[in-house]
């Protein structure tokens, strides 16, 4: 088991470390230069594609659940129709979204309170990056699907390729050509597209025997999107509320002052290199957990869970001592700003405590999405942004200032870890299918 494991949580750890490495690398460009507007102007903009591309993250998520599953059930034809579905829904919404692209602009706009400086910065990074959607958007069902096949080479392949790629054309755009937001976001924007191309060109080296299975008329069918839509609408719901949280987080440091904003966009990037490592783990379970339920063999379903866990901890107890150990040298990675610096330190002991509390919800949410237990998700995530993220951080800002944003966040993981594991006996291990049901696609 836990050779299994490792074949596929090594490549994701790889390649899901590859995406904040992109954006620690955008930080530190951007830190280094003259203007401090320009750090404060990727975060808002990142926030908002936060927004916009996490709230699709279904389109990763539900497709590895449903291809495991259907990898499980060793069915080629039902695991061809979810990756095609799933394409053809990536295409269909990101074309939606750069038609409507000024109203969303003007609506996130006005709910961030920054100054006009990095504003300004932030609207002409979103004009650029927008335009990445539907590489973006049809890289998720290719390495969701991927993932279901228990394939997690090419995703590593993609996401290494894809940015550092990114990360070339930044420095080339920034340091050669003079460019600041607008290099970072042309330097997404043409990375992706390249990276679609090398998903497509490995998906024809390995499955071309699936396309044989492909029928337009079954991809498009309304009753087969109304099912697809209605099993990935709890995650959507799931993500969008984990994307509130975080945006929330941003917007509120943002209203405090560009300092601040600077200062806690260098620690939550930390945050996020800890969230990519364990989710590692988290993406092997969700291909385990996915191919185990569609057999319907609960012993080796329970014995992946077990295992996931003393991984998962362990690279979160590994990065807490490293948080520890090298704090100030990783703040000047980031920035060359003392000021900057000397806030992010007083807030530095939140983002050691979060490897090891964070890892419970990152595998937990691995197991749900395996066994398509979208509901659970959901309300889980609406009663851990409700009764403790919200009240946690009103009640204790008076006080705290700060430090009550990285409080109340510290109390939603927390919270999200607890009641997955309340939830899972009845709904995961209640769920389990007999080996002879065929998946619905």
């Amino acid at each position: 088991m836990n050779r299994q494991i490792l074949r596929l949580a090594i490549p994701n750890i790889i390649s899901n470390l590859t995406v904040p490495l992109l954006s620690s690398v955008d930080t530190a460009l951007m830190g280094h230069l003259e203007n401090v507007a320009y750090l404060g102007a990727i975060a808002i903009g990142g926030m908002i594609f936060n927004f916009i591309y996490w709230g699709f993250g279904f389109l990763r998520m539900g497709t590895t659940g449903l291809a495991a599953q259907a990898f499980g059930k060793e069915d080629e034809e039902s695991s061809m129709l979810i990756l095609a579905r799933a394409i053809a829904v990536a295409l269909g919404f990101s074309l939606i979204l750069i038609a409507i692209q000024k109203p969303i602009a003007l609506f996130s706009f006005s709910l961030v309170d920054a100054t006009k400086e990095v504003e300004h910065f932030a609207h002409q990074y979103f004009s650029i990056r927008i335009f990445a959607a539907p590489a973006t958007l049809t890289l998720y069902a290719f390495t969701g699907w991927f993932l279901g096949m228990q394939n997690a080479k090419y995703p590593l392949i993609i996401a290494v390729i894809t940015n550092l790629l990114n990360i070339i054309f930044n420095v080339i755009f920034i340091r050669i050509y003079g460019m600041d937001v607008d290099g970072v976001a042309l330097g997404t924007v043409c990375a992706n597209y390249l990276g679609l191309a090398v998903a497509m060109i490995l998906f024809l080296r390995c499955y071309r025997r699936h396309i044989i299975w492909f029928d337009l008329h079954r991809v498009i069918q309304t009753d087969a999107l109304k099912k697809f839509f209605s099993l990935n609408f709890d995650i959507f719901i799931r993500t969008l509320i984990l994307i509130f949280a975080f945006a929330f987080f941003t917007a509120q440091a943002a209203a405090a002052g560009e300092l601040v904003l600077a200062a806690n966009t260098i620690l939550i990037n930390l945050w996020t290199i800890v969230s990519y490592g364990i989710d590692g783990f988290a993406f092997a379970g969700e291909s385990l957990t996915g191919r185990f339920f569609g057999a319907g063999d609960r012993r080796q379903l329970t014995k992946v869970i077990r295992y996931m866990f003393i991984w998962g901890t362990g690279l979160g107890v590994a990065f807490t001592i490293l948080f520890y150990l090298y704090d100030k040298e990783i703040m000047h990675i980031f920035t060359d700003k003392p000021d900057v610096i000397g806030l992010a330190l007083t807030m530095m002991p939140w983002t050691m405590a979060a490897p090891v509390i964070n890892s419970f919800c990152y595998i937990w949410d691995g197991v749900f999405i395996g066994a398509t237990a979208s509901k659970a998700m959901r309300n889980a995530m609406i009663i851990c942004l409700l009764i403790f993220y919200l009240p946690a951080y009103y009640a204790t800002l008076p006080f705290l200032g700060n430090h009550a944003l990285w409080l109340s966040l510290t109390v939603f993981m927390l919270a999200r870890g607890i009641s997955l594991h309340i939830y899972y006996p009845s709904q995961i291990l209640a769920r389990i299918p007999t080996r002879s049901l065929a998946i619905e696609v």
